[in-house]
């Protein structure tokens, strides 16, 4: 597998010893967006790096729970999970390029990996074998895919980082509690210079981690709830940016974790007046050969006749960006689960919130699901998703859009009208409410026929067999708060 920079094994190798590094963290992301990772001596990483490193191939079975969910040991699985039988093996091949030495972690390095089977196969249920193989369908028509990152989350002071409830063996659970935390902002003062004080320290970490292993963050903002804040990335190619939100999202929440505070990147943490937290997704096609933005139409702006018309698609969008707006809106419910993966994820559907209720576009329109901006002579020209919640896995979210943006090109799909009452009751075409709640979600994605064929059916299988068993158990738990604060605040 070759790096991402083009270092060859043997450069690599050279950078490992020359660091200083003891250990090489061998990190790969799972089907939640978690990474995992097998810790080896600098000796046994520089061999890991051409033969790869044995990982037990359940971590690619587990809920958010850590529960397996599948049974392994049993006859039956060699049909429907061929490769997983016995909790086998799989190989974890490195890519050279993506070597970092961790500036929170004393003389440590990390290189990203992917999964394969004993036989060299991709293994299919990785999700960032998933986005490379939907951006090949973009690269067969000579486009590639840019995205750019808006990403809230809520940071807290661990009010006991040494003792806290957490780590007390007596309250020890599978899974175990949250940890208790105080605010750095009581929130509610949006963009407030005296909140952003407040915050300095914490925020100075975040951004110092960023900067030393070279993520482009471009602003670190204070939002509107209570402890809650916004980062914001470059736009970059579409694999590198789910690589980044990877690397982000784990990198913060060590980092600040040794420094006495917690970084959730759940929706809704579990308290009273919280704020949810959303990933807005910002995104366009550009044409591999000369980088020109797909999306932007041609000509100058054009003064809209009427209102109506100044609410058509292609005012603002080329023909291929206004049927890709289409597929994205046709497929919306069925891609839901894809941007948001946890039940916490749906108390974020609300009106009047920044957040989507409905399956609506609109131009430059916060409460839209689909917020379109730009237009004729404007190079950034893009579509900004909104359904989006910051715990999502970044390969799937960014497939899912790709699937569906190339369906509706291929059937030559029409968007209907902008929006300009986004949490008024649906009207026309694409106006369905987007599921309220994880099963629905999950029955949506298994009845969408984009979804099924770009991912392909054993994924989907897969997918919704690991994400039912979170549903069911929250659907069963006797304290639905406790329940989010166990299996999502101290784990993501």
């Amino acid at each position: 597998m070759s790096g991402t920079t083009g270092e060859s094994i043997d450069e690599v190798s050279r950078r490992i010893a020359a660091s200083g590094v003891e250990t090489v963290r061998f990190g790969w992301c799972d089907a939640h967006g978690t990474v995992r990772c097998k810790t080896l001596t600098t000796a046994a990483a520089l061999k890991a790096l051409s033969r790869g490193v044995g990982m037990v191939s359940t971590l690619l079975l587990k809920d958010t729970a850590d529960r397996t969910a599948f049974k392994v040991f049993d006859a039956s699985v060699a049909a429907t999970l061929p490769g997983f039988e016995y909790a086998a093996n799989v190989q974890l091949l490195p890519d050279p390029g993506s070597f970092c030495v961790l500036p929170w972690a004393d003389r440590t390095g990390w290189i990203r990996c992917q999964p394969v089977f004993a036989d060299g196969a991709p293994v299919p249920h990785d999700t960032r074998h998933q986005l490379q193989r939907a951006l090949a369908r973009l690269a067969a028509s000579g486009w590639g895919m840019v995205c750019g990152l808006e990403v809230e989350l809520h940071i807290y002071r661990l009010l006991d980082p040494v003792h806290g409830i957490d780590l007390d063996p007596m309250q020890a659970d599978w899974p175990g509690p949250g940890p208790a935390v105080s605010m750095l902002h009581p929130g509610y003062n949006l963009l407030s210079e005296q909140c952003v004080d407040r915050a300095e320290e914490a925020l100075a970490i975040l951004r110092r981690t960023a900067q030393a292993l070279c993520l482009p963050v471009t602003s670190i903002e204070i939002e509107l709830g209570p402890s809650q804040f916004e980062v914001v990335f470059e736009a970059s190619d579409a694999l590198t940016a789910a690589d980044n939100m990877v690397l982000f999202r784990s990198a913060t929440r060590q980092a600040l974790r040794r420094a006495g505070y917690h970084a959730t990147f759940m929706c809704r943490p579990p308290f009273p007046n919280v704020i949810s937290s959303g990933w807005h997704l910002h995104q366009s096609l550009v044409r591999l050969q000369t980088g020109a933005n797909v999306f932007m139409p041609a000509g100058a702006p054009v003064v809209a006749a009427d209102v109506t018309a100044a609410r058509e698609a292609r005012r603002v969008l080329s023909d291929v960006g206004a049927r890709y707006l289409a597929g994205l809106l046709h497929h919306a419910r069925g891609m839901t689960v894809m941007g948001t993966p946890t039940a916490n994820g749906f108390g974020r559907f609300r009106p009047n919130a920044l957040a989507p209720q409905s399956v609506l576009w609109g131009r430059d329109n916060r409460g839209a699901m689909l917020r379109v901006l730009g237009g004729p002579e404007d190079p950034s020209t893009r579509i900004e998703n909104r359904v989006g919640e910051p715990a999502a896995n970044p390969y799937l979210y960014m497939a899912a859009q790709i699937h569906a943006g190339l369906a509706g090109i291929e059937h030559r799909l029409e968007p209907g009208l902008a929006t300009e009452a986004p949490y008024a009751d649906p009207v026309g075409a694409n106006g369905a409410r987007l599921p309220d709640n994880l099963g629905d979600a999950l029955v949506a994605l298994e009845a969408d026929e984009a979804m099924r064929e770009g991912f392909g059916t054993e994924f989907l299988r897969w997918y919704v067999q690991i994400k039912s068993t979170e549903h069911a158990r929250r659907v069963a738990a006797p304290d639905v708060t406790e329940f989010d604060r166990r299996e999502y605040f101290g784990r993501i």
